[in-house]
């Protein structure tokens, strides 16, 4: 059960079947053969849809070998109980088919599942959903919007999406170009595969997914596309610590899983209007690309309906300091990079790409600062951190650095705000670590005294 209307050819081929002349046929026919029977064809009536569930997908699926059970009632705990008693014992492969309605119990929901799906502060007794505040737009809604302007602008765009037409920005680009937009359901791997095949025909593919969905395609990521060296640009929504959703949902480790596979090119934007300059680079590239951005809005920067493409793999250093500190801060860890650069007044730098790294900047940085802080929203371990350290290594330069990001563990369910303060990434928890790290490192103790002098200026950490 997908957010959006079920797609896709075993469900399209079950809706054929039952409207079909054959389970006409059998339907009138019981209805005969119960005619004599009022409390039997009471109990048909009342039993049609399960009935429809027991011919149909059982024979599909014993043909596969499954022992079929069902269709159950997924709402009836005991019925349910009391099959899974009965099919523990049982040899070969069991299949047990449970029915169950989204939005159970609550009426609202059961006729709009979609809006439903996860609808924020509500009224519960009204079933009526709070209207966010007119804003600035979410990285999702920039992303929608830029993929209805290419898609006026070159006929080869094409949108594709696992399943979450709502949740990635796609409703318009579905409604101006349906003939263009496809929801293969939810399938990761075939999206990414169905991407490849796309481009090799001449189209240009975006495939909107989110970060933690991407990790189930990671293979076709690989040797479909990566490997074939494909233009498929991939947009991945919900990167870095996600909230609300839960452990299962956070985009930690995209960072980690895609830099080490060759002919990725990889980018994070700092801003809303980065976000669809970076998007538009990626379409610009001979070979697969990702764009990687957080849940929610941005820091509120205007969008340009102009798109320039990016020069790949520079960075942009934002501003320089004189504390000895450099912070290099990957996506939306610009935010609170900003912040502390003034309070420590430090160098800072937007890198933009995770890969390629823009070696020239990492060079004069690190030869000329007593130590480098990298910031991402992604774990730790082989994240862009690491991908700095590498190059630095590589230069032959043993420049300090310190590697924030997410910690090695699992972040829980929590508002975006809170989880960020759960990994330190907040602002406060990056600055108490740039200063317990900034105390163990001798070569530092001199930058920090320095920091500290000219916080008599209106510089210094808070």
């Amino acid at each position: 059960m997908s957010i959006s209307e079920n797609v896709g050819a075993l469900s399209n081929y079950l809706a054929r079947v039952i409207s079909g002349r054959l389970y006409a046929q059998l339907r009138e026919g019981g209805k005969k053969a119960l005619q004599q029977m009022p409390a039997m064809r009471a109990l048909a009536r009342r039993s049609e849809e399960h009935v429809k569930g027991m011919v149909l997908p059982g024979t599909l699926f014993e043909e596969m070998g499954f022992n079929y059970v069902g269709p159950l009632d997924g709402h009836d705990l005991k019925s349910l109980l009391r099959a899974l008693r009965n099919i523990r014992g049982l040899s070969g492969p069991q299949l047990l088919h449970v029915v169950t309605r989204k939005g159970k119990g609550y009426a609202p929901a059961e006729a709009d599942p979609i809006a439903w799906h996860g609808p924020g502060p509500f009224d519960p007794v009204a079933g009526t959903i709070h209207k966010e505040k007119p804003g600035t737009p979410s990285y999702s809604q920039v992303f929608g919007q830029w993929l209805c302007d290419m898609a006026d602008r070159d006929p080869r765009i094409v949108g594709i999406t696992p399943a979450m037409r709502e949740g990635s920005g796609l409703v318009q680009f579905s409604k101006r170009f349906p003939e263009r937009y496809f929801d293969v359901a939810i399938a990761e791997q075939h999206a990414a595969t169905f991407a490849a095949g796309l481009a090799c025909e001449g189209m240009k593919p975006v495939l909107a997914i989110y970060s933690s969905f991407l990790q189930r395609a990671y293979d076709q990521l690989i040797h479909d596309v990566a490997l074939q060296k494909l233009p498929v640009v991939f947009a991945l929504d919900r990167a870095g610590v996600v909230g609300s959703d839960g452990a299962t949902h956070h985009g930690s480790y995209d960072l980690s899983f895609m830099r080490c596979v060759p002919n990725m090119v990889i980018m994070a934007p700092a801003d809303e209007n980065e976000c669809r300059q970076m998007l538009y680079t990626a379409t610009t590239i001979d070979g697969p690309a990702a764009v990687r951005y957080p849940r929610g809005r941005g820091p509120g920067v205007p969008i340009l309906d102009e798109m320039t493409a990016l020069p790949i793999g520079r960075a942009e250093l934002r501003r320089r300091g004189g504390s000895g500190l450099a912070l290099l801060a990957f996506g939306a860890m610009m935010t609170p990079a900003t912040t502390l650069a003034e309070r420590l007044d430090a160098t800072l730098v937007n890198m933009r790409f995770i890969k390629p790294l823009d070696i020239a900047l990492l060079r004069e940085i690190g030869a000329s600062h007593a130590g480098i802080v990298t910031i991402e929203d992604n774990v730790v371990a082989g994240g862009a951190g690491s991908a700095c350290s590498e190059a630095l290594d590589a230069e032959g330069l043993t420049t300090p650095r310190l590697h924030i990001g997410i910690p090695d563990r699992f972040i829980e369910h929590g508002s975006r705000d809170d989880c960020l303060a759960a990994a330190g990434l907040d602002l406060a928890g990056i600055a108490a670590t740039i200063e317990r790290w900034r105390a163990a490192v001798p070569a530092l103790k001199l930058t920090r005294t320095a920091t500290r002098l000219s916080a008599a200026g209106g510089v210094g950490p808070s």
